[in-house]
């Protein structure tokens, strides 16, 4: 098992396995309130300081944790955030990535695989993913930010939560989130 899980991760994917989320359901769900945090993070190379509080005084929050920066479901899922990105910011939203790395290794993820287009956090030991329930144990034994998406809502009131070892999905469901929340708002 141990081997098998080094290999998922070495590929990007994660594994449905007993005591994880089932795909498609994130641990904190529709309605909860999302944690407060600040990380150190980067866009564009650039490292700052980043607070979901300050983040959600501009609109909803597109959180999304992944396993591991430069991983190829990871490499892809960052991609694809980078095209829509122009479609969240029309929303009003904005798009953070997370994953349990050092500042460094994610300053440069920003840079290369975000594009530049959105924030990517620094979350070593995955403990901010932990308080949103996306962790999965690394083939180290050590924790990582499971793939697992959150739309949150200026107030802080979770608009979604999905997981799924899939990056694909990921887009598409909380582009649509940010829509329906906007649609509520005309």
């Amino acid at each position: 098992m141990k081997r098998l899980t080094k290999i998922a991760m070495s590929l990007g994917i994660g594994l449905t396995l007993a005591g994880l989320p089932a795909q498609g359901i994130a641990a904190l769900q529709q309605g909860a309130k999302a944690p407060d945090f600040t990380l150190n993070a980067a866009q564009a190379g650039k490292e700052f300081s980043l607070s979901l509080k300050q983040t959600l005084r501009n609109g909803p929050v597109v959180l999304y944790f992944f396993p591991a920066a430069f991983t190829p479901g990871c490499t892809v899922e960052a991609h694809l955030f980078a095209e829509a990105n122009g479609q969240f910011n029309q929303l009003g939203a904005r798009v953070v990535g997370v994953t349990a790395g050092n500042i460094h290794r994610v300053a440069e993820f920003s840079r290369s695989e975000c594009r530049d287009k959105f924030a990517v956090a620094a979350d070593p030991g995955a403990k901010i993913a932990a308080k949103y329930d996306a962790t999965i144990q690394g083939p180290d034994g050590k924790p990582l930010s499971n793939r697992t998406s959150y739309v949150i809502a200026p107030n802080g009131t979770i608009l979604l939560s999905y997981t799924d070892s899939k990056p694909q999905a990921h887009i598409e469901k909380t582009l649509a989130a940010v829509r329906a929340w906007n649609a509520k708002r005309k």
